[in-house]
């Protein structure tokens, strides 16, 4: 009940009486307070992100959106359930990303961009080519151990036989196997294609152990794995002539 704000006209027989534009005055501001009333309670459950600049809005979006993918795969996400996890509304996420495929080459271009930019700062890190395959391995398997959900994307995606992700796997291979080979052809008398293929054999070497050892589930430690790897590797491409 909401109290009136008028004074009451009292009759000489003691009766009350409140005036009809008293009264529509009491019922007016009893109905703006109970539209008030689900407002607050609705704003107070609300879950949703609050402003942010594009750039970081899209950042959020893109982690919402990995943890989705890696759990459902592709095929399984849904732009819904990708929302959601980024605590906005489907227009907000569709402002960003126009479809769920837009969405994912996004996040794939952004993880090989950032594994692309690792391997060659490891493999430039130093001129002593020993040194570079203990960096270039050990590099590969803290990227995976730093974030394996962005490595089970790139790699173990259901949609890795889409030409236009295969396409972006190329691409990462080949220029991880190039910068490799560039080193092997300038310190050895190989020609560039064999180069070229010892620098696909390290790569694929980096790759497929340290995706073993990522189901190994800690049980061997990173730096014993991945030193292990490059002793393999180095003991192999050390027999190679050098050039005089």
């Amino acid at each position: 009940m909401y109290a009136c704000r008028c004074r009451p006209v009292i009759l000489p027989t003691g009766r009350v009486v409140i005036t009809a534009k008293e009264r529509r005055q009491t019922v007016a501001d009893g109905t703006r307070a109970s539209d008030g009333a689900p407002a607050k309670q609705e704003r107070a459950g609300s879950t949703r992100s609050p402003r942010l600049p594009r750039d970081e809005r899209r950042a959020q979006l893109l982690n919402a959106a990995l943890e989705v993918f890696v759990s459902n795969g592709f095929h399984g996400a849904a732009m819904d359930e990708i929302a959601e996890a980024a605590h906005v509304s489907k227009p907000v996420l569709y402002q960003h990303f126009p479809s769920k495929r837009e969405l994912y080459m996004a996040l794939l271009d952004s993880h090989l961009a950032t594994l692309t930019q690792l391997m060659l700062n490891a493999l430039n890190s130093t001129t002593d080519n020993k040194e570079r395959v203990k960096a270039v391995m050990r590099a590969y398997y803290r990227f995976i151990a730093d974030d394996d959900q962005a490595h089970r994307l790139v790699f173990e995606s259901d949609l890795i036989n889409d030409p236009d992700v295969s396409s972006r796997l190329e691409t990462f291979n080949k220029t991880f196997a190039d910068a490799v080979a560039h080193v092997i052809a300038e310190d050895t008398k190989l020609p560039p294609l064999e180069a070229q293929l010892l620098g696909r054999g390290l790569a694929g070497m980096a790759q497929v152990s340290a995706r073993y050892w990522l189901e190994t589930d800690g049980n061997l430690d990173l730096d014993v794995a991945s030193d292990l790897i490059y002793r393999l590797a180095w003991r192999g491409i050390s027999r190679f002539p050098k050039e005089s």
